[in-house]
């Protein structure tokens, strides 16, 4: 099974938030993660704004991203170009769907054949 994680699902890997451990067991039981290049960004920002509201120490923020640095390399990041971005905006009007999510889900189609779980 192939999981896309979008950003908001990303940060439960990291940090526990209601259904942390359902985003986890989908995670061990995926055999490719995927995520978009974006998301690095939204994830280190959603980390320091729970930082800044004193969810967790310095020291706890410092693992918390360098855990998350170490991942990074492991998940299946895919880029965004203006063609696919185009051709999801097309996908989303067909089928009434979420933006990024016909995006993500356009990306890995172009890259894989298998079942995606968003």
């Amino acid at each position: 099974m192939i999981i896309y994680l979008d950003t908001s699902s990303l940060v439960k890997l990291y940090v526990e938030e209601e259904d942390s451990s359902k985003v986890a067991n989908l995670l061990r039981s995926s055999k490719i993660t995927a995520t978009s290049l974006v998301a690095y960004a939204e994830a280190i920002s959603a980390f320091a704004r729970r930082f800044r509201e004193k969810a967790f120490t310095e020291r706890e923020y410092t693992q918390l991203v360098s855990f998350f640095n170490e991942d990074w390399d492991n998940y299946m990041v895919f880029k965004i170009t203006i063609k696919l971005v185009r051709l999801a905006g097309d996908l989303a009007e067909k089928h009434g769907l979420r933006g990024f999510y016909a995006i993500s889900a356009l990306s890995l189609r172009q890259e894989l054949l298998d079942t995606i779980v968003f």
